[in-house]
């Protein structure tokens, strides 16, 4: 077997959180679930009645962050960043509505 051959099994055969231990994976799932729960929370408000572009935004930071080799480091930090994105996004949607047209 060659470099390339290895290199190619190693890299499909990479262990990850979630497979290594399921019992692991399900507790880091978990955990992500109430930091995201939490998150929501904190935003509620400034989404009002739109709250789907919030959960848009949430799970797509999580789908993310499963993507690193580190998912609950790294999920809080980008599930604000983008939460905050779509609230300033958000804010100028909702005035535009709430100005009566000509």
């Amino acid at each position: 077997m060659n470099a390339i051959d290895q290199t190619k099994e190693s890299a499909v055969t990479k262990p990850t959180v979630a497979n290594f231990c399921p019992a692991s994976g399900q507790k880091l799932g978990a955990r992500i679930e109430q930091t995201k729960q939490a998150i929501l929370a904190e935003f509620r408000d400034v989404f009002e009645a739109n709250e789907q572009l919030l959960r848009l935004a949430l799970s797509e930071a999580e789908a993310m962050s499963w993507q690193t080799d580190y998912p609950f480091l790294v999920f809080p930090m980008l599930a604000t960043e983008k939460a905050q994105a779509v609230a300033v996004w958000h804010a100028p949607q909702r005035s535009m509505q709430r100005t009566p047209s000509a």
